[in-house]
């Protein structure tokens, strides 16, 4: 049996159950827009850098299957069929979904719409706003074609006089980094109206020519997305910032991997873009229809009822940091997790602000991989220099995306003091850590924060992940041996209780799953129960076939890329799931039956060659039995949802797991089970 699925493709059907939740009748309305988003930006992602990937890897020729293990021209082939099928998904839902808003008389028009007092409205916020930000580039004549932004969606605009054949071309960039995407129009009675800057901008499109006094004008959307790939080597001297910087600005000429069309384009005016743009065949070139970058519905106004987006979910106060309490005697009394964005991210917040200001406190360390815009985190680092204490930050300058942040941070931190390293020889930076040295009775007592996610306020609002809190002396001297390790990296060390990527992770969970094999050849209950993001590690995927084929139950609850094919008929120990909700599930977690005494961990890795083999990664064991039922309480309520799992199947199908009982929405029920718990 092939076991193996390219995880591009695994990929894809991922970003299907996100269609799939636009399409959801039981979802809010605007929330369904928002899914729409979600897609548009994940798709995005993927071709800057899986398609871009996979591309640079076909140059290579006959050395590429071998490297990647299947033939990247092949690969792309099936991406291209794949993406033009959901592509038409994708239209479909959007025409259906306008629909839905004129039943709640809410009308998004286009400029042969626009009438009445709207006209006078949208003229002169086309004046003030619009207008001043277009700079249109006539392309017919240019020697050198412009270089389009890869965030950016341009209107390729036909222009022509009447009596006369010739046209000229210009092309103009829709300035969504400055304007809303979005006009809210003012009502008619109880009807409301939205309209696309990018109508505005037709609307107004003969004014912009006036001076050649064209008689018509045609506009197709494009987007052009670029490869997003840095090329930077290993050197971490002084000169990293430079390089990192130097790799920022090539992307942005990055090569083109994707051009995005309005289907409705003339062909032999397409023909000319793909040529100036530098198209070659094997580039991607996607019709659709009049609005492209539809990752704009993330920012969707509502201009319904509350019906039309999720009910609130307060964050939850969790008790031990309840107003008045030290947090440090908390940690001191028992282990505490933080599951987000259930729990306030505040909590840590509130934890390295009262770092900051106790004389005890001498040092914090920590991880900073991906941080919020206006970070609090580094405001309370900024508080802590400032107060005497002695900051070390490990920022991972090629988090990909962040990294303009990142030098941005680290910079800041450098200014006032802090000792900053930029990660490992390498290696990617990718653990979640945090720790507070404490000097109490003369002896310095370690704090450790782990996480399975990176320590941001924005993305804890919306990405399920888990932090946890220890004084536990074994784990504090191993998170310390840690970040020993990023200061001199030539000093690995030892772990006994902590199982860290790239020294044991891989050499441990392999142990951990052979142990289970060996219990379930003797008689003894065993079983594997894993969640994850992703699972591509061939390796791993075959020891799990075998641990199920040995009778070891194997569950996996896998929310993005999955590798393994699924046996058919199905293997009766071997079952996988996958789930979309209103959260994104981010938290990885391993349980292992361990003869009775089950063995959980909680990790910033996915079982994924690169997180194994390439990146500085952690499992931390959880031992507090509180905790361990939390978590186990959290698997057990998503392998019970009967509304947004779905089944992983050999034909990626995404059918929706079918369970007896009532409805059970997991994050919904695992919310109440928390605010139960908090109030004791």
């Amino acid at each position: 049996m092939e076991n193996y699925l390219p995880k591009e493709i695994s990929w894809l059907a991922f970003n299907e159950r996100v269609l799939q939740e636009a399409g959801k009748e039981q979802v809010p309305l605007i929330e369904r827009f928002r899914f729409l988003g979600i897609y548009s930006s994940n798709l995005d992602e993927f071709f800057k850098v899986r398609v871009a990937t996979l591309k640079r890897i076909a140059e290579l020729g006959g050395r590429a299957a071998k490297i990647l293990g299947e033939d990247p021209i092949e690969v792309l082939s099936q991406i291209n069929d794949v993406i033009l099928r959901q592509r038409r998904q994708y239209e479909e839902l959007h025409t259906k979904l306008n629909l839905a808003l004129e039943k709640e008389n809410i009308y998004v028009i286009n400029e042969d719409q626009v009438e009445g007092k709207h006209s006078d409205y949208c003229i002169r916020y086309f004046y003030r706003k619009v207008r001043p930000k277009l700079m249109p580039i006539m392309i017919d004549h240019v020697k050198k074609f412009p270089d389009l932004d890869d965030e950016g969606i341009y209107l390729a605009t036909i222009l022509s006089k009447e009596n006369s054949d010739k046209e000229r071309y210009a092309l103009i960039k829709v300035p969504t980094d400055e304007l809303p995407r979005f006009l809210v129009l003012p009502r008619r009675d109880d009807k409301k109206f939205l309209i696309f800057l990018d109508d505005l901008i037709r609307l107004g499109l003969r004014d912009l020519f006036h001076i050649q006094n064209y008689t018509s004008t045609e506009a197709y959307m494009i987007k052009l997305t670029k490869d997003a790939e840095l090329d930077i080597d290993d050197d971490l001297g002084e000169s990293y910032i430079n390089k990192v910087s130097k790799g920022l600005k090539k992307r942005e000429e990055g090569d083109p991997v994707r051009l995005m069309y309005d289907s409705n384009i003339p062909g032999y005016f397409l023909t000319f873009l793909k040529e100036k743009i530098g198209l070659g065949k094997g580039d991607v070139s996607i019709p659709g229809g009049r609005y492209h970058n539809l990752k704009d519905f993330l920012q969707i106004p509502n201009l319904g009822t509350d019906k039309l987006v999720y009910p609130p979910m307060p964050a939850i106060i969790h008790p031990s940091f309840h107003r008045n309490k030290r947090i440090f005697r908390g940690i001191r009394e028992k282990d505490i997790m933080l599951h987000f964005p259930y729990h306030s991210f505040d909590h840590f917040i509130d934890l390295l602000r009262e770092a900051s200001i106790d004389p005890k406190v001498t040092g914090i360390k920590i991880t900073l991989y991906r941080l919020a815009k206006n970070s609090n985190v580094i405001s309370a680092l900024l508080n802590a220099l400032r107060n005497g204490i002695q900051v070390t930050a490990i920022v991972e300058l090629t988090a990909r995306f962040s990294e303009q942040a990142n030098i941005e941070f680290s910079q800041i931190l450098s200014k006032e003091g802090a000792r900053v390293i930029y990660g490992v020889p390498g290696l990617k930076v990718h653990a979640k850590l945090c720790q507070i040295t404490r000097k109490e009775k003369g002896v310095n007592k370690l704090y450790s924060v782990v996480g399975t996610g990176n320590l941001n306020e924005e993305t804890a609002r919306v990405f399920s992940d888990v932090l946890l809190f220890t004084n536990n002396r074994d784990i504090g001297n191993e998170v310390a041996r840690l970040f020993d390790f990023f200061k001199r990296n030539y000093k690995v060390g030892k772990y006994q209780i902590l199982a860290p990527s790239p020294f044991d992770l891989r050499k441990k969970f392999i142990t951990w799953v052979k142990q289970e094999i060996k219990n379930a050849t003797e008689g003894k209950q065993a079983y594997i129960h894993l969640k994850l993001n992703n699972l591509v590690d061939k390796e791993i995927i075959d020891l799990l076939f075998s641990a199920a084929e040995q009778g070891v139950d194997v569950r996996l609850n896998v929310r993005g890329m999955f590798s393994a094919v699924m046996p058919q008929p199905e293997m009766k120990n071997f079952k996988a799931i996958a789930m979309i909700d209103r959260f994104l599930e981010h938290s990885r977690l391993f349980f292992f039956c361990n003869g009775g005494e089950e063995r959980l961990y909680i990790s910033s890795a996915d079982l994924m060659t690169r997180n194994l083999d390439r990146r500085v990664e952690v499992a931390c064991p959880v031992l507090d039995p509180g905790l361990k039922t939390e978590l186990r309480t959290m698997f057990d309520l998503q392998w019970a949802d009967n509304t947004q799992m779905r089944i992983i199947d050999q034909d990626l199908s995404n059918r929706a797991q079918q369970t007896p009982g009532a409805a059970l929405r997991s994050q919904y029920e695992f919310y109440n089970y928390l605010k139960k718990q908090s109030k004791g």
